[in-house]
């Protein structure tokens, strides 16, 4: 414990609107200074997501505590645990992940029920409470993930949110083997993740994206059609057509915008079922309300996932059934990632090397 530093680097954005500021000065919490159930991770790396963009914008209809490390999908290795823990499921030197959701209690009715990320007492890495943009950080050893051994860090680091939240979207779909599934962005973070966990559950996989990369991209990973929404003409109808004339059974919309959803709801069959998982921070879900009926269209939201889920998640790649597409860069490069996710520029996942 004496090799732990007492500052290190970190990206703070330091109030609401202001600019990310890399520092180097940023404290690193003390092995002492931890509580029960705490544990400080020194950390190799963590993947960028669309949401720590949208913390440091501060463009949601709820608002992130300021000042803030981001970042929510880090692995390293855990370095010192809080005294006084009990029960503690992990170790000093175990390899682990920390998720969108660091702390719930376990024990309300939400967490009970499987939605521990709607536990009214949630912390959330890189919203509520410091996150992974940084060297070091401090999670809880009930909520952090161990990583499976044959899973390369980097690419853990992606499986932690973007993988647990849409393989947790697919698998409450209830889409059984066979049945057409579509995936609007399939080439981006989610989507490309998504494509892969839902091939490997035996879905049938119509993939929505622009661009020859990402077409080259999605096919390769199992998609069966593939639709260029700048190219085609009437998206429903397309999807209709490739959905052997029916409509899709389920759509998993990980759009941060409005019109991914109206358009589902459309391209749906009868008894379809629309999982809303991305988070436009002011649209609005407009669509038929009769059509909704009439077609006994189901809609639910799937919001990231569970413990349970990110085990499962970790599992699956760890078996090379899911790969992830990435590219690495360092901490200070995390504003040139922000720009290029804005822009729709990035194929897959970015991942900053702390070593990088």
């Amino acid at each position: 414990m004496s090799n732990i530093p007492k500052t290190q680097i970190a990206a703070v954005v330091p109030y609401h609107g202001a600019i990310l500021q890399i520092k180097n000065d940023h404290p690193v919490k003390q092995p002492s200074e931890l509580a029960p159930g705490e544990c400080l991770i020194k950390l190799s790396c963590t993947g960028v997501c669309h949401t720590d963009l949208h913390a440091s914008k501060n463009d949601w209809p709820v608002h992130a505590s300021t000042p803030l490390v981001g970042g929510h999908e880090g692995v390293g290795e855990i370095v010192a645990i809080g005294q006084n823990t009990g029960e503690c499921p992990v170790k000093v030197g175990d390899r682990v992940g920390i998720k969108w959701l660091a702390y719930s209690c376990l024990n309300c009715e939400q967490c009970r029920n499987g939605r521990e990320q709607n536990c009214p007492k949630a912390k959330l890495s890189g919203f509520t409470v410091d996150g992974t943009f940084a060297q070091y950080t401090v999670s809880y050893v009930h909520h952090v993930t161990p990583i499976p051994k044959n899973l390369d860090s980097n690419a853990a680091a992606s499986i932690l949110c973007a993988g647990v939240t849409v393989y947790r979207a697919l698998k409450y779909s209830h889409a059984k083997i066979g049945e057409w599934v579509v995936l609007p962005g399939a080439g981006g973070g989610l989507g490309h993740l998504a494509v892969q966990y839902a091939v490997a559950m035996g879905l049938r996989v119509v993939a929505i994206d622009t661009g020859l990369e990402k077409k080259k991209m999605c096919l390769e990973l199992g998609a069966e059609k593939w639709i260029d929404f700048k190219e085609a003409q009437d998206i429903v109808q397309a999807v209709r057509e490739a959905c052997d004339g029916e409509g899709a059974h389920c759509a998993i919309v990980t759009a941060a915008s409005a019109s991914g959803y109206t358009q589902a709801v459309d391209y749906l069959r009868p008894g379809g079922t629309l999982m809303a998982v991305g988070l436009p921070g002011e649209a609005k879900f407009e669509a038929s309300i009769f059509f909704t009926v009439f077609k006994s269209i189901n809609i639910i939201g799937s919001y990231v996932g569970n413990r349970q889920d990110a085990v499962e998640a970790l599992e699956i790649a760890s078996r090379g059934r899911v790969v992830v597409k990435y590219e690495c860069k360092g901490l200070s490069e995390l504003k040139e990632a922000y720009n290029a996710l804005e822009q729709g520029k990035v194929a897959g996942r970015v991942v900053l090397e702390m070593s990088h």
